[in-house]
């Protein structure tokens, strides 16, 4: 009787708990992750240029998997061919998905048409500076339009990263919604940097949801609490997780809005190197669960 008792607690236990296992299941099986964890190398610069080899392999080692370059003074591809480049990133488990660059238009399409033949996926404009009317951002946004054409003639799409100075007012306009406004959405994406935005007190998922699905891809760092409302200064970047900014909710809009490739890059270091405060915050994002 007791056995017979036992058996019959015992199922009805595991009756009960089965709809709460398989909505643990569901749940555990549709959570939001990022599609992959991406670094401007921008962050690690003084280590790319002493050793670049050994460099990309502790990225690699340490779990990124893409990569965004800039154009330092060994140009976008760090005195290698764009083939070379790419293979070496390639052989340590690395994809190099885009890179900043800014110049002419001329050497703007020599550079779309490389980036294009390894299969990069962006080429973006980085650093137009503040203006001094808005007529001059109207006038940036055609520029984006051509460069964007430029892009789109050799395969490779085109995208803008705003700073702080787009989100700062002129005569009575913000040019970030003068940028957006003016460029065409089939030529011009755009880079949310999650740290100047907020630095600015603009909110990243109104822009992103407005403009869907046009920021693309994104810049991640922290804005430490107690240096607010100090402005977008580097000395108020921390690692993430450590701030105010609510990545769990924002990367989870981002995903749902259509952006692609988040690139960790972190400015002001807590930690003996840059490639260990790289690690700190991949460990960040790897664990991160989006809400």
């Amino acid at each position: 009787m007791t056995n017979r008792r036992s058996f019959i607690k015992n199922t009805g236990l595991l009756a009960l708990s089965l709809p709460l296992l398989k909505s643990n299941l569901l749940a555990s099986s549709t959570q939001k992750k990022l599609p992959a964890i991406g670094i401007q190398l921008y962050m690690v610069k003084e280590d790319m240029a002493k050793d670049p080899a050994g460099t990309l392999a502790q990225l690699g080692k340490m779990g990124y998997t893409q990569i965004e370059s800039y154009g330092g003074d060994k140009g976008i591809f760090w005195g290698m061919t764009n083939k070379e480049f790419s293979k070496l990133a390639n052989d340590n488990g690395l994809t190099l998905i885009s890179s900043h660059f800014a110049g002419n238009e001329e050497d703007f399409e020599k550079t779309a048409a490389l980036a294009a033949e390894i299969g990069m996926k962006y080429l973006i404009y980085p650093w137009k500076g503040p203006q001094k009317d808005i007529d001059a951002f109207k006038r940036i946004a055609a520029e984006f339009n051509d460069y964007g054409a430029i892009c789109q003639k050799n395969g490779i799409k085109f995208a803008y990263h705003p700073h702080d100075y787009p989100y700062k007012p002129v005569n009575g306009q913000l040019p970030i919604d003068v940028l957006l406004a003016n460029t065409d959405k089939e030529f011009v994406d755009f880079q949310m940097d999650y740290y100047y935005t907020v630095t600015e007190g603009q909110d990243p998922e109104t822009y992103i949801k407005k403009y869907r699905p046009r920021f693309r891809l994104c810049h991640l760092r922290d804005v430490l609490k107690e240096r607010l409302p100090a402005g977008s200064e580097d000395e108020s970047a921390c690692d993430l997780g450590q701030g105010i900014i609510n990545y769990p909710h924002l990367l989870s809009t981002a995903l749902d809005n259509g952006m692609e490739y988040f690139f960790v890059e972190q400015s002001r270091f807590y930690h003996e190197t840059p490639l260990q405060s790289a690690r700190v915050n991949l460990d960040y994002l790897k664990n991160l669960k989006l809400v």
